[in-house]
């Protein structure tokens, strides 16, 4: 199995493409830590993991108001893992569609601190375990509005370019390494994200969650063990399989 005895953690794991990634990497053979602050979310994905046959476990934490737990996150999965294969900072809030001289401070400060700071916190604090692994894997959920500036976006937009720009600082630091950390823009997908920023468009007409998860097995996987500070289009992995070429 691609990702065998593996354990992933993946943020923002109660629905959309975090659920989605967690189920996939459980069915690849991963033992998935599902992150996220709202239980009964992480219990629906945990249970359709746990339906599968595969292994799961639910890790409540609210990444706007508790960040001084995650080294205690930390310790517990080395108290019970021992190393970590795979971190996915997935987990983002949208914040208000205004304009930025009407952006209230305060909701500015949380996306950017979910956004940006848990992230960053995440990847620093779980460091060591990546590096127990022999070969860690860091993957961040960015944004085509990340790329260029766009009206209305405000601390989203500014929140993800950010990101951008943090996995290319963490890619070029940890060259050396055997940690390898890389972007992914999932591009439209249906997800209640966007259906709050697109009211009018049908979910019916863009990718489910599940149909983008390719590009996010094969960053996980020993086949892209040469890519580390790069973005990637998960609209143009849709078809990769293990056994394609890459």
């Amino acid at each position: 199995m691609l990702l065998n005895k593996q354990i992933a953690l993946v943020t923002g794991a109660g629905s959309g493409i975090g659920q989605a990634v967690a189920m996939a990497y459980a069915a690849a053979g991963a033992t998935v830590l599902l992150l996220g602050r709202t239980q009964k979310q992480l219990e629906v994905t945990h249970d359709r993991i746990r339906a599968q046959g595969n292994q799961a476990v639910i890790v409540p934490l609210d990444l706007e108001k508790e960040l001084h737990r995650v080294a205690e996150l930390a310790q517990g999965i080395h108290d019970r893992f021992g190393h970590l294969d795979i971190l996915v900072n997935n987990a983002a809030q949208l914040g208000a569609m205004t304009p930025l001289a009407a952006y209230e401070p305060p909701l500015w400060e949380t996306v950017f601190r979910v956004n940006v700071t848990a992230p960053f916190f995440l990847t620093r604090e779980l460091l060591p375990l990546l590096r127990l692994a022999g070969a860690g894997c860091v993957i961040n959920v960015v944004s085509g509005v990340g790329q260029h500036g766009r009206a209305y976006w405000g601390a989203y937009a500014a929140s993800k370019a950010a990101l951008i720009n943090l996995t290319e600082t963490w890619g070029a630091e940890l060259a050396q390494s055997t940690i390898r950390i890389n972007a992914v823009d999932p591009g439209p997908t249906a997800t209640r994200m966007r259906a709050h920023a697109y009211p009018g468009e049908d979910p019916a007409r863009l990718p489910a969650p599940a149909d983008i998860v390719p590009v996010f097995l094969y960053l996980a996987s020993t086949h892209s063990r040469h890519l580390t500070g790069q973005h990637l289009e998960a609209g143009e992995w849709v078809q990769w399989r293990p056994d394609t070429e890459t």
